[in-house]
């Protein structure tokens, strides 16, 4: 009796498909189809997700520093409770539901040089315009983001090019979307007036925990210098996890993280998105992070010997030349 067409091939017989299966090039086929469905899914979501952020103007009118060499972003977190229910204010010790003050306030340059971080200590007593020589965290709610900007500019000679803002509620939203981040207290830190209650060392946080290190100030020696640095912590700890090549392969993850940027995020107007993922990278690659100098642990003076020659090297985009004496974590010399 003959043999069966396509006898002794293997198992696969005359089977049209089964003999696909086994070809290599079906193979590279379908892993290059699943590779461009991933590098289109990655690419997308933020268009889609952020396509709803707030964008919100920032440049004041008037006199302004003339354009300068690299770029100047403006990172400010709003503790605005906009869009926080009654519930989370609870969970997150938020307390008056009314105020608008900047407790967080930082100038990232870009440039040719070592990206600098340069955080302003919501206690600086500033002249701001039309109101004179107050808080400048009390900019913001009496004249919005052109306020405080014209504020920054008058006091430093910097340019701000780009702005960012961040929302109280969002900065939870976000590390609960990467899975927690780490941080490591200097110390063992009780503060029920933000929630806190974290052992020293380093650990991995959730939401909550993470936005009440960066609130707390009250139970710290340095008070609002070492809630600077905390903040400094945090948001490069969020930027790492953000940047992760996991978070990029879970799509889960991915998602998540890009639907809780319309709350974490307002931009400034026109900022695109091109824009808002270059800010993102130069705040995971930041060269020097410096609070700055001020005269005392009271943040409320600067130490303009010290603080001049730092707006002056970010002006002429050297950040080179900025000193390990004129750049320090608390802001005070030691």
């Amino acid at each position: 009796m003959p043999a069966p067409a396509g006898a002794g091939r293997g198992g696969g017989g005359g089977n049209p498909l089964l003999r696909r299966l086994r070809r290599p090039r079906f193979w590279i086929r379908s892993v290059l189809v699943l590779l461009l469905v991933w590098v289109i899914f990655v690419v997308t979501v933020p268009f889609v997700t952020w396509s709803s952020a707030d964008q919100r103007a920032f440049e004041p009118v008037g006199d302004r520093p003339a354009e300068q060499d690299g770029t100047t972003y403006l990172l400010v977190g709003s503790d605005s409770r906009k869009g926080l229910s009654a519930e989370e204010r609870r969970r997150f010790r938020t307390g008056n539901p009314t105020s608008e003050l900047t407790d967080t306030i930082m100038i990232l340059h870009s440039g040719s040089g070592p990206n600098v971080l340069l955080s302003v200590p919501r206690d600086s007593i500033v002249d701001i315009p039309g109101y004179g020589a107050s808080k400048i965290n009390s900019a913001y709610p009496r004249g919005g983001a052109k306020l405080l900007v014209q504020t920054l500019e008058n006091e430093t000679g910097i340019r701000i090019d780009k702005y960012v803002e961040i929302g109280l509620g969002g900065v939870a939203d976000v590390v609960d979307a990467v899975d927690g981040i780490d941080v490591c207290p200097r110390e063992r830190i009780k503060d029920p007036f933000a929630g806190l209650n974290i052992r020293k060392g380093c650990q991995t946080v959730d939401g909550r925990v993470a936005l009440a290190y960066s609130r707390s100030r009250k139970f710290s020696a340095y008070g609002d210098l070492e809630r600077v640095r905390r903040q400094r912590e945090v948001v490069a700890a969020i930027g790492d996890k953000v940047l992760s090549p996991w978070t990029v392969l879970n799509p889960f993850r991915w998602w998540d993280l890009n639907k809780a940027v319309p709350n974490f995020f307002v931009f400034g107007k026109d900022t695109s998105k091109l824009d808002a993922m270059r800010w993102a990278w130069a705040m995971t690659h930041v060269g020097l992070t410096c609070t700055m100098p001020v005269t005392d642990l009271s943040a409320e003076t600067w130490d303009t010997d010290r603080a001049q020659p730092i707006f002056d090297a970010i002006k002429a985009d050297d950040t080179d030349r900025i000193t390990r004496r004129q750049c320090t974590g608390n802001g005070i010399v030691r």
